[in-house]
């Protein structure tokens, strides 16, 4: 057991450290560059108002992507090669985000860009379902006494993000502003489920 757990703090820390790398990479996006041989205006911060837009959006996403997996990991206590393998998908997708988020920023009404975005949204979450559906179904992976009703919680956490991602993208073929717009709906319903995340936490470690 010993082990395990070297292996899970390991796991826990090298998905921190890629998170931090790929939240902080959004930032080199944020490029604005007037006419050349004039001064720079507010009409040129204005006009790159997309970039800031996909900055902020993606910012959020990349954190409550992490926060999720921080819950995730405070009940899972042991892992095997397979969840090391769901977790090293679900950064490989996470680290792909600063790129698609170049996308939306230049591309903001362009199809090809939104549904490159939405996908790259959508592959996170399967694979964040995967470490959640494929440990949670293993009682030896998680703490003991752990309150059995939080297993049902995340995953519908992860169903409803999986098929938000869905619509999403499927609209975004045909109408990338209101696809794009769908994916920024679902950050409230996160926000506000973080209220019963709490409330099951508390009452777990009593």
């Amino acid at each position: 057991m010993k082990e395990k757990n070297l292996e899970l703090e390991r796991l826990v820390f090298f998905s921190d450290a890629v998170v931090a790398i790929a939240i902080t990479i959004l930032v080199f996006n944020l490029k604005i560059t007037g006419d050349e041989g004039r001064h720079f205006t507010f009409t040129d911060l204005l006009q790159a108002w997309p970039k800031f837009l996909a900055f902020f959006l993606s910012f959020f996403i990349i954190a409550l992507f992490w926060k999720l997996h921080h819950q995730f990991f405070f009940y899972i206590r042991a892992i095997d090669e397979a969840l090391l393998w769901y977790n090293i998908g679900w950064l490989l997708f996470l680290v792909l985000l600063p790129f698609s988020t170049t996308l939306i920023s230049m591309h903001f009404t362009d199809p090809a860009a939104v549904v490159v975005y939405c996908a790259n949204v959508l592959l996170i979450n399967v694979f964040q379902y995967f470490i959640w559906d494929y440990a949670s179904a293993r009682p030896e992976f998680l703490k003991p006494g752990h309150d059995v009703r939080i297993i049902k919680f995340y995953r519908q956490v992860c169903n409803v993000a999986m098929i938000n991602s869905v619509i999403a993208l499927a609209v975004a073929f045909f109408f990338p502003v209101l696809g794009f717009i769908i994916l920024v709906v679902r950050l409230p319903a996160l926000l506000f489920s973080k209220r019963l995340y709490k409330a099951i936490k508390l009452k777990d470690t009593k």
